[in-house]
């Protein structure tokens, strides 16, 4: 029988471009986007499809900028399935009264979109000093901050960890490591030096099961890996559907076939409870969204959960 499902991860793109206008950073329009756009409407119904609870809607930067209003009007139509992750430029003055607008909106999460298809500014850094008070604001909020960049940036992430320890960062893509190198893995020690920073978290999306499967690397040796220095209850899945090409049963099938090596209580928290976690608003029950069971809130010490689950049950024969 197949667990809960959270997707942390999934992008919505209006059919009207007259109400929601395109403003994507840096000017030009991801491809995906424009190839093969979801409305929050049909998000509902592939996720009714691939049997996912809720979601987090994460702010398409690619496509509409700072202007946040698309996701905002999604969470509002259906809160029983729908969070929202918002994105503004941390750099500029207002942006902790931008932060406080959103979040009034009822998105409960910001993106720093720091590296991806198209970025605004080439040379941003995620320490840059003026993003600051922005930081701070978040950490006064208690939300959650994603953050997208590559493995050469991670010592700007380093920064921000230590300089704001309360806030929880969610790594989009794991940063998207280097693995084909295969175990030991060394080509990503940047990314698993992080364990040591309990505040920071792991999205496993699309793009880390495909590449998964790269030169000598293998699902199991690496995210059995992952697992065993994190600890499950620091990552959770994310589809980067439809950005990552298929459909979204489809590329949460293959999330659960690289993953279904690990205990059925690590996959629980890597497909559901660490959304929870981070996103309490996605374990509120509200009307319509099920039953008590599939809802219930998961505590911020109850996400603490005792590493080296998996490797234990393995030996064990169990899981």
């Amino acid at each position: 029988m197949q667990g809960r499902v959270i997707d942390i991860h999934a992008h919505v793109i209006a059919t009207d471009a007259e109400r929601y206008p395109f403003t994507p950073l840096g000017g030009h329009q991801s491809d995906w986007s424009r190839e093969r756009p979801v409305s929050f409407e049909k998000m509902i119904a592939d996720m009714d499809e691939a049997g996912i609870a809720k979601a987090a809607l994460v702010q398409a930067s690619t496509c509409y900028g700072y202007d946040n209003s698309y996701i905002a009007d999604a969470v509002a139509a259906h809160p029983e399935r729908f969070t929202g992750v918002f994105t503004v430029d941390v750099t500029q003055p207002d942006a902790p009264n931008r932060i406080r607008h959103w979040m009034r909106k009822r998105l409960k999460g910001l993106r720093v979109f720091i590296a991806g298809e198209t970025a605004a500014a080439k040379d941003v850094r995620l320490d840059e000093p003026r993003s600051f008070p922005a930081w701070e604001c978040v950490g006064e909020a208690g939300i959650p901050v994603c953050v997208q960049l590559r493995a050469a940036g991670l010592p700007q992430l380093v920064t921000v960890l230590e300089r704001f320890p309360r806030v929880r960062i969610v790594l989009d893509h794991m940063a998207r490591p280097a693995v084909d190198d295969g175990p030991p893995y060394g080509a990503a020690s940047s990314l698993f030096a992080l364990r040591l920073y309990p505040n920071l978290y792991l999205k496993l999306t699309t793009h880390n099961v495909r590449e998964s499967r790269q030169g000598r690397a293998t699902s199991e040796s690496f995210f059995g890996r992952l697992v065993e220095k994190f600890g499950a209850s620091r990552i959770a899945w994310g589809s980067n559907y439809p950005a990552s090409d298929g459909t979204l049963a489809g590329v949460l099938a293959e999330a659960r076939e690289a993953l279904a090596f690990l205990s059925s209580e690590d996959q629980d928290w890597i497909f559901f409870r660490t959304a929870q976690s981070l996103y309490p608003v996605l374990a509120e029950k509200t009307e319509g969204s099920g039953n008590n069971e599939r809802n219930r809130p998961v505590s911020r010490r109850a996400a603490r959960a005792p590493r080296g689950t998996t490797a234990r049950r393995r030996r064990s024969g169990r899981g």
